[in-house]
């Protein structure tokens, strides 16, 4: 995971508003005003700290003559908070024009300990005095000073002060702040960034919180698809839950095989080893080719599988239809919906669907949900995802049922640039 970055240094400065220098009143003369005067720069420092020359020698990458002047303003004792306050200011534009993020931070610091920076400005400087701590990977002073700013720019603080407790290896802590601003983020209707997604997953994981991981997974698969999240989504969502029933296996590489643009070798094998078992050959012949397409089945008992698979869904093709007058008579529905079924993966849709819903109305099913989910997944292949959606809502049977059918809801919602549009 790459590690959050803040703004760069020159544009974090740019929003202090560094162009509106303080006022320079100095003394009149030495010899008149020995003493510094409260909110005036005495000569010697003026000529100094002058902010028209030290922008000119920052413009001109004059650092070493900027520095020298610095360094003499140092050295002057004495210096009131005011003095204080101008000189940090001016350390401020070298810091911006060099990029030196340990000036940046030494001057932030000098600006708000003089007690001069008005209080409006505050905020933004204390936020920046955090970023920079951040920058610095001093992530104890980042929390402390960002917890005195929550309330200013409140999303970029919460970013900063997240990844400090991050980097701190405080997880339970970064669950705890960003989940409730993933919750803010959509119910507003905003897209989750990829940076804080990935965050909570890894620290959720890190802090052993199985609810807020799987929750970050959810929300990866349907913002940022990949294959690596899918599969691991199934795997805690629906394999690895208490109670899962191994009967449900097949449903599940079903949808593994629509979410994902590429499947585990031994998945294409499972899913066509159990379509060719339970009848359904087509499907079988379907996963196989897209395994070897994807060049990821080789072998002779892949090839063995393959040949099968593409010798029974021709002969299905030719038989399937004096199976339907059997399957009408049966008083069980579960007939109806294997071949309505059987002719979804022969990709024709209106008739599979009509079949499938004849069975569920007949009834004498052992599993009504799992024929349910079998006729959401024909409304998705057959491409009405408004009927899928609301099919896949009445699932509620466990061991995995309802769990296959909310992903198919979080995958037809957020489809991804895979397979499952042709499948």
């Amino acid at each position: 995971m790459s590690q959050f970055r803040l703004a760069r240094l020159a544009l974090m400065l740019a929003a202090l508003g560094l162009n509106a220098a303080p006022a320079l009143m100095h003394s009149a003369s030495a010899e008149d005003k020995p003493a510094a005067q409260p909110d005036a720069v005495r000569p010697e420092l003026f000529k100094l700290l002058d902010q028209a020359q030290a922008k000119q020698l920052a413009d001109a990458k004059n650092f070493t003559e900027l520095q020298n002047r610095l360094t003499q303003a140092d050295a002057i004792p004495n210096k009131t908070p005011y003095e204080n306050y101008v000189l940090a200011r001016t350390k401020l534009i070298l810091a911006s024009a060099s990029g030196n993020q340990e000036l940046l931070q030494s001057a932030l610091e000098g600006v708000l300990a003089s007690g001069k920076l008005p209080a409006a400005d505050q905020p933004r400087f204390t936020k920046a005095l955090a970023d920079s701590y951040y920058g610095t990977k001093n992530y104890a002073k980042a929390i402390e000073t960002y917890k005195k700013v929550q309330g200013y720019e409140p999303d970029a603080v919460a970013t900063g002060l997240t990844r400090s407790y991050y980097f701190s290896n405080d997880y339970a802590q970064t669950v705890t702040l960003l989940g409730p601003q993933l919750d803010a983020q959509l119910k507003a209707g905003k897209t989750p960034s990829l940076d804080d997604l990935r965050i909570y997953g890894s620290a959720a994981l890190k802090a052993k919180d199985n609810a807020a991981y799987l929750r970050a997974l959810e929300l990866l698969v349907s913002y940022y698809p990949n294959d690596d999240y899918w599969n691991d989504l199934v795997k805690r969502g629906i394999y690895q839950k208490p109670g899962f029933a191994e009967a449900n296996y097949t449903d599940v590489l079903r949808l593994q095989f629509a979410a994902v643009k590429q499947l585990p070798p031994e998945n294409y094998s499972d899913l066509a080893e159990l379509a060719l078992k339970d009848g359904f050959p087509t499907e079988a012949k379907k996963v196989m080719d897209a395994g070897f397409a994807a060049g990821v089945l080789s072998t002779p008992q892949h090839k063995a599988t393959r040949d099968r698979a593409t010798k029974e869904a021709a002969n299905d093709a030719k038989t399937i239809a004096a199976g339907e007058a059997n399957a009408t008579k049966a008083k069980s529905g579960a007939g109806l919906v294997n071949i309505g079924w059987a002719y979804v993966t022969m990709d024709e849709f209106d008739k599979g669907i009509g079949f499938i819903q004849q069975g569920i109305a007949k009834g004498g099913l052992k599993s009504p949900d799992e024929a349910k989910l079998r006729l959401g997944m024909a409304y998705a292949r057959a491409g009405q995802k408004d009927k899928a959606i609301e099919t896949f809502e009445t699932v509620k049977a466990g061991g995995g049922l309802s769990d296959t059918a909310k992903y198919w809801i979080l995958l037809l919602n957020h489809p991804n640039t895979g397979a499952a549009a042709a499948k």
